[in-house]
């Protein structure tokens, strides 16, 4: 745990340094104090009142989601948008995909605002609207023959994790299929399976293989769809066999995770108990002891008994936040014993957050995040299925 502690004062000062390499600021924005930037930002938010309603993910650091109204999973916040219809403003503390569902679930006189819109998700770029339309083509061809009838969700039902882009969301409802989150994926694919005899999933293969080998899926109904590949690196009867195509992406923090970790802390720390994200490897959650979302994990630690120790697969700001507020009762440490950093999240700084707050107050909107008209219509109904399924 000393070593995760150790790694964030570091990067954040590095991150301070370079504040100016990334989306430009004003120069009057850079090289504050944290005090400074604590009492303006509440200064701001304060002044905006119930116009503003600030949402923080889990894998915020803390400097900024100690700002938040609501903080949570992707699931958790999406829920909380249509909870304040009368907010003016949304400030998304995530990513942008997680901002764009913001803004698909928003009224139409809301504005839904990224401090940074250089924090996106190299997970949700490993699924390209080009290639997912050339894999219904492909799947097509070898479902159906050539010449034949469209691919129905009789056929193939898409589901995508919340970790993509609108214009993915919008194929997918458009297609019959639906979003899903790490909270509700064991949810949303019985309720895809009760639709369809296959479920195409992305883009994360290792969250739809987790969830699909815990529901009794075995592995030899598990095939990867290579979207640089000629029919996705598959035959025909690989795919009629095929109860899950997973896309092949992933998280690049969560495939961090190792059983070697594992077997180590176990070494280590006898009687240590192993959580992790659904995110990371098959055999990563085959070693740990539980697998779930962050809300999950959350929930399991602080509920447990007295005494415990965990060592938590996911994010290092949220394992180091959880540590804190479970001592001295439980003792939580990161599987990676360097800590994961999300450097994508990382990147909503409080200097942004502070920049596009006093520019509200201002009455200037910041990095504004519009979805396209012609997404937003099908991508609402693929998150508004994802949101009736529990």
């Amino acid at each position: 745990m000393a070593a995760d502690i150790m790694m964030l004062p570091v990067l954040t000062a590095y991150e301070k340094e370079h504040l100016g390499e990334r989306q430009p600021l004003p120069e009057r924005y850079i090289g504050l104090s944290d005090e400074e930037m604590d009492r303006r930002i509440a200064g701001a938010k304060s002044k905006l009142g119930r116009r503003l309603v600030i949402l923080g993910h889990h894998y915020q650091r803390d400097e900024v989601i100690k700002f938040a109204d609501y903080t949570g999973d992707s699931y958790k916040l999406a829920g909380q948008v249509s909870k304040h219809p009368d907010a003016e403003f949304i400030v998304f503390c995530g990513v942008h995909f997680m901002a764009e569902s913001a803004d698909v679930l928003s009224g139409p006189t809301q504005q839904v605002i990224l401090p940074d819109l250089a924090a996106g998700c190299s997970m949700a770029d490993m699924a390209d609207p080009d290639q997912l339309e050339l894999c219904w083509s492909d799947l097509t061809q070898m479902l159906k023959g050539s010449g034949s009838a469209a691919l129905d969700a009789s056929d193939v039902v898409p589901v995508t994790y919340i970790n993509s882009s609108a214009a993915i969301k919008a194929f997918v409802g458009e297609h019959g299929g639906v979003v899903c989150t790490s909270s509700n994926a064991a949810a949303t694919l019985k309720w895809a399976w009760a639709r369809g005899e296959r479920i195409l999933f992305m883009p994360d293969q290792h969250l739809g293989r987790n969830t699909a080998y815990k529901l009794g899926v075995p592995l030899d109904r598990m095939v990867v769809w290579d979207p640089t590949e000629i029919w996705g690196g598959l035959d025909p009867e690989a795919v009629r066999n095929a109860r899950m195509l997973l896309w092949k992406g992933h998280c690049s923090v969560h495939a961090r995770f190792t059983v070697r970790q594992i077997e180590m802390l176990r070494a280590q720390h006898p009687g240590i108990r192993v959580i992790v994200h659904p995110e990371v490897p098959w055999d990563v959650v085959q070693a740990a002891d539980d697998s779930g979302s962050t809300e999950y994990i959350i929930k399991t630690v602080k509920e447990s008994p007295a005494g415990s120790t965990w060592a938590v697969g996911t994010e290092i700001h949220l394992v180091n936040r959880l540590a804190r507020e479970v001592a001295p009762d439980r003792t939580v440490v990161s599987l990676d014993q360097f800590g994961c950093l999300c450097s994508t999240m990382f990147r909503v700084s409080p200097n942004h957050l502070l920049w596009v707050l006093e520019g509200l107050v201002d009455g200037e909107v910041h990095n504004r995040i519009v979805v396209p008209d012609a997404q937003k219509h099908w991508t609402k109904v693929a998150l508004d299925r994802m949101l009736s399924i529990s």
